[in-house]
């Protein structure tokens, strides 16, 4: 299993603007990603806005127009099942690429909730759905938060 090992920093995110940028395909699994990030934002006490895009290649275009209105973390939620074409390598290497260029181009952290699966039973497997074995919706809004506190912490003399 993937979420072997994986661990999960909760922080006091108080203060701090989140969006939750997340596509509209597969709606199943799309809804427990995005109850697992809002989850994970009203923990941590920030302010989350949900953004909507209509499928995981928008990602990083509207995920760096968050950044660049003063959003303290983006988090990128979004799913793509690999069929019998090469689309699932092209949107996924664009969309993954992108991303990462968005984090190191603003400096604004990225929480990384982009399910590249093979089939739709992994798709559900990590969704945070009940009878899901990992929620990454929620993994990912922890990374976004805790790296935005950690860079506060850099940043305060």
């Amino acid at each position: 299993m993937s979420g072997a090992g994986a661990s999960v920093l909760k922080v006091d995110g108080s203060g701090l603007r989140v969006a939750i940028v997340a596509s509209t395909w597969h709606e199943t699994v799309m809804r427990g990603l995005e109850e697992g990030a809002s989850r994970a934002c009203a923990e941590a006490g920030v302010e989350a806005t949900l953004v909507r895009v209509a499928g995981s290649f928008e990602l990083p275009i509207v995920a760096q127009a968050c950044a660049r209105e003063g959003f303290d973390a983006v988090v990128a939620l979004g799913v793509i099942i690999r069929g019998d074409t090469p689309h699932f390598e092209f949107v996924s290497d664009a969309a993954t690429t992108g991303l990462s260029r968005v984090a190191l181009d603003t400096g604004v952290p990225v929480g990384f909730g982009l399910l590249t699966c093979d089939n739709e039973k992994q798709a559900l497997d990590r969704a945070g759905l009940p009878g899901s074995v990992e929620d990454k919706g929620a993994e990912a809004t922890w990374a976004a938060i805790t790296t935005a506190v950690t860079l506060g912490n850099l940043r305060t003399p």
